[in-house]
Parts: structure tokens; sequence; C-alpha cells
């Protein structure tokens, strides 16, 4: 950004962000690098393996250049035999690059896939203190379903968000 102090927004260049899913192993070092910098819990590197590996169309990068600037991490799958849920593991976005919409992008893209591939809905968990992630998530048609109580290795409590997806709409046509 411009240090300026003359300078618009409208002089401000915003990056050129390219969105991707995970298609190689280099990738995955970037996104374990922005995770480990944003998220308040510690995940191993066969937690990456095992949602990237298993839905790697679920996971998605955010690219400025050769610069991995966001990530969302997600698995599809049954849950306890009633529905085919999503689930969005992990999200981060490179602090510098915040307020640009790349978050909800990633979101967007994750949901999307889950929704062309029958899912019925999407969960997560995030910290009751992080305000931007639950505007992001509510702004998104998410909703509050539960408090975890110390759900996290600090002590934060969680809310577990939900968002159902669209099912086949039934017409008088399936009637007759």
């Amino acid at each position: 950004m411009s240090s300026n102090p003359e300078a618009t927004d409208s002089t401000i260049k915003k990056p050129e962000i390219r969105y991707e899913h995970y298609t190689k192993e280099e990738q995955m070092k970037p996104i374990m690098s922005l995770m480990e910098k944003d998220l308040s819990e510690p995940y191993c590197v066969y937690t990456y393996r095992y949602f990237i590996n298993n839905w790697p169309k679920l996971c998605w990068l955010a690219m400025d250049g050769d610069k991995c600037v966001g990530a969302v991490v997600c698995k599809l799958d049954y849950h306890k035999t009633k529905s085919f849920r999503g689930y969005i593991a992990m999200l981060a976005v490179d602090k510098d690059y915040r307020k640009l919409g790349i978050g909800s992008q990633l979101v967007i893209k994750a949901i999307e896939k889950m929704k062309e591939e029958n899912g019925e809905e999407v969960t997560l968990e995030t910290e009751i203190t992080n305000k931007a992630a639950l505007a992001l998530y509510q702004n998104l048609g998410f909703v509050k379903d539960k408090r975890l109580l110390r759900y996290y290795l600090n002590g934060v409590d969680a809310f577990r968000l939900k968002l159902w997806l669209n099912r086949r709409e039934e017409t008088d046509d399936d009637d007759e």
C-alpha cells in the first residue's frame, strides 16, 4: 500500500487473487504455514493430510501470484449415517490480505462444491471471541447451533455454526 497520505482508495491497487483447489503435495506446506499463524489450535501434519488427501476438491487456496494468501480445508461425509454433512475444518487468510472478501470467497467455493456433491448441511466451530469469523459465516447464512464450553485448548468456548444447503424442491410434477 502507498505511504502517500494523499493517496485515495481508488489509487490503491487490489491484488488479483486466483482461487484453485488442492492438486499437489507442494501446496501442503504453505497451507500449514498459513493455518499455524492464524489458528489457535495446533494441528499435526496428519490432520492436514486426513482432510486434504481425502477431500482435495474441498481444499481451496487463494493465490496472489505464487503466494498462498488464504486457504479453506473441508470434508464431506455421512454424519451418524443420517445426513451428508460438510465440515469446514480450517479457514485462514493472511493478515495483509484481510477485508478483501477472500475468506468469504474461499468458503463459498467450498460450499458450492459440497452442493455439487449433494451435501445437505455444513457445520464448523469457531471461538465465541472471533467476531470477524462469526460475522463472515453469519453473512453467508450460517446460524449458531450450539455453544461448546471450553472447546479449545486455550479454554475458550466455541459456537457450532450450521448452514442448511438447498435440497431439491418438490414440485407438483412429482405427484403425478
